[in-house]
């Protein structure tokens, strides 16, 4: 079978000043500048029949309002069926791209700027992706990384039974798996799914990046094959998606930026560097077969599970979402969250969950027990609209590969149970079962019932009970006999969007220093091969510059300035702050660090920076120095 193939990248990064972070939860977690662009790559497959689209995005998190918004704008082919849009689940991202309000706590509310920047870069790299379609081979290959994930929550996977402890020797999901595409017989793309969360940048972090994901698709493109990111014309797209990411962590010392160094930006870079080395070492199989795509919205608040998905020979129901005291204290592992809970046991919660709640309710204790309860969501609900409460549940074939999408995070149990119910249906081999999380919604985390009851961070947070997970078994069981049949499988009652409640506006009435201009060179100095420069900035709301930088390193080629890097270059840092500390009308000061790279050419070099005011842009450089 012969297959055709787009690729693409856009910008999607949205504010980086004054916009709260969204992954961690934390307020105090304010962004203030920007180290690694987040980037949308798009990825087209058609068969002569069937249309397939996968959106790999630098983001937190995907929203159904998000997705929602963008599929309304593809080219005609496209729809929810057949196109996932997926996230890296950086924890180093804005916040604000979401009416459900709880998403929006650290923001203030929802922000235009950023929503729109995001969905304006994925409809870009879509719409190129199709653009791009030419004939194509592709390949799949597999291999193991050891060395880039941990078990952070160990108590709860020993819960598991035998066997499925037995699948996963060392706690982990070591599966690396790559899709790649080749044509004229050149490497033009490349998908590789592995397990590890997206945290090696901890909550103290307050510049926008892609973190080790992210580093890693740079690595491969930039670095390797040397794309240029704002030529629009990239010669290889390589995309780092998740798999059940749920329960790994990348601190392989099992504390917030420890491992494998104590330095978080070279923790972020050793653990990219390490998922694109499995990348290029695991096998390229050339593989045929066709393409296919089924979804369908479920309320995963009301489902009657059946009996041969429960695991105990009776049905049972989920409940409407209620977070637990152990999702409040955070994934230790990652980042705490608030003081005074902790996974686990959290005695007040359990004790008025045990003999207050429970005894109420018998649905509601069959569905959510032990968990110590603890917000009154449905009040909650019916006044802000927290959380979604139904999601898309999706299921897409490329030849073998099988991608289960799920709009959560999956521990590797509950993934490989799910992927055990589609390899069961289809016959497929199971290494080629994937479950695609982070995609197309967010529905927080879904463990195995077995883990649910030890209530780590994990268990707290999967929200509609210890019989989500079977519920979602029986959900993909049904889209797998869909697509083995041949048959239409039911669409089901989407989630209705969401209000959106509008964040206060920034206040971006720019001042310049007293007595100098936008863009002048306040400082400068050398360290090493450090180089800072320090300029009379303005407010980087005023124009996210979405596929252009606020930073360019320039070296002198000819008589010319030529670009050897960007704000989106591993190398650059950009920080942006208000001098004067006020919230409105004041001055600003934008300070550019760049690590020169080892073998940078020797020549004449210097930074400038680029900003905008409301009456328009202004950019100012460094007096040239040497490398």
């Amino acid at each position: 079978m012969s297959y055709l193939a787009g690729r693409a990248i856009a910008d999607i990064t949205g504010e980086i000043a004054e916009c709260g972070m969204l992954g961690y939860g934390m307020k105090f977690q304010q962004a203030e500048g920007l180290h690694l662009r987040l980037r949308a790559r798009a990825f087209a497959f058609y068969d002569g029949r069937q249309r397939l689209m996968l959106v790999v995005c630098d983001l937190p998190l995907i929203f159904g309002d998000m997705v929602t918004a963008v599929l309304s704008r593809l080219p005609e082919g496209y729809g929810e069926a057949n196109v996932m849009i997926t996230g890296t689940h950086t924890h180093c991202g804005p916040a604000g791209y979401t009416g459900h309000a709880l998403y929006n706590t650290v923001c203030g509310g929802f922000r235009p700027k950023t929503f729109n920047a995001i969905a304006d870069g994925i409809v870009a790299a879509a719409t190129r992706a199709h653009a791009d379609l030419a004939p194509a081979q592709l390949s799949l290959g597999h291999g193991e990384l050891r060395d880039a994930s941990v078990n952070r929550s160990r108590r709860a996977f020993d819960r598991n039974p035998a066997g499925d402890r037995a699948f996963f020797p060392g706690a982990i999901d070591p599966q690396v798996t790559v899709l790649r595409i080749f044509r004229a017989g050149r490497l033009a793309g490349a998908i590789t799914w592995f397990a590890t969360h997206n945290t090696s940048m901890t909550n103290r972090n307050r510049l926008v990046t892609g973190d080790n994901k992210g580093y890693a698709a740079y690595h491969w493109e930039r670095l390797v094959e040397g794309v240029d990111y704002l030529d629009g014309e990239p010669g290889f797209v390589a995309a780092f998606p998740q798999t059940n990411a749920g329960d790994m962590s990348p601190n392989l010392g099992l504390e917030p930026g420890l491992g494998p160094t104590a330095d978080q930006f070279e923790n972020t870079r050793i653990i990219g560097v390490r998922q694109y080395e499995a990348a290029i070492a695991a096998g390229a199989t050339p593989i045929e077969g066709p393409l296919d795509a089924r979804l369908t919205h479920v309320d995963l608040g009301d489902v009657v599970v059946r009996p041969e998905f429960t695991g105990d020979g009776r049905p049972h129901r989920t409940s409407h979402p209620h977070p637990g005291a152990a999702s409040f204290a955070g994934a230790l592992v990652d980042g705490p969250a608030f003081k005074g809970l902790r996974p686990g046991k959290n005695p007040v919660f359990d004790a008025v969950s045990r003999y207050l709640v429970y005894p109420l309710s018998p649905r509601l204790r069959d569905a959510q027990a032990p968990k110590g309860l603890t917000l009154p969501t449905r009040l909650l609900q019916r006044v802000r609209n927290l959380v979604a409460e139904r999601g898309p549940i999706q299921l897409l074939r490329i030849g073998p590969l099988y991608l289960v999408g799920i709009p959560g995070e999956v521990t590797i149990v509950a993934g490989l149970r799910l992927r055990r119910v589609v390899a069961g249906v289809t016959g497929a081999d199971l290494a080629n079962v994937l479950v695609a999380g982070y995609s197309n919604g967010y529905l927080h985390y879904t463990t195995t019932p077995e883990e649910y009851t030890a209530q780590e961070y994990e268990g707290g947070s999967t929200l509609f009970g210890r019989w989500q997970l079977p519920a979602l078994c029986q959900t993909v069981d049904g889209l797998a006999r869909a697509m083995r049949d041949g048959s239409p499988a039911e669409r089901g009652v989407p989630e209705p969007p969401p209000a959106r409640r509008l964040a206060k506006p920034i206040i971006t009435n720019d001042l310049a220093l007293t007595g100098r201009e936008f863009g002048d060179l306040l400082s400068a100095r050398r360290d090493g091969n450090r180089v800072t420069a320090r300029f009379v900035a303005a407010h980087p709301g005023n124009d996210l510059r979405r596929g252009g930088t606020f930073v360019e390193v320039e070296r002198l080629v000819d008589d010319a300035w030529t670009r050897v890097a960007d704000d989106g270059d591993w190398s650059t840092r950009f920080y942006w702050a208000r001098s004067t500390g006020a919230s409105s009308g004041a001055s600003s000061t934008a300070t550019v660090i760049w690590d020169i790279p080892d073998g940078m050419a020797p020549g004449r070099y210097r930074i400038r920076y680029h900003g905008d005011t409301i009456a328009g842009p202004f950019s100012g450089a460094t007096d040239p120095f040497d490398v």
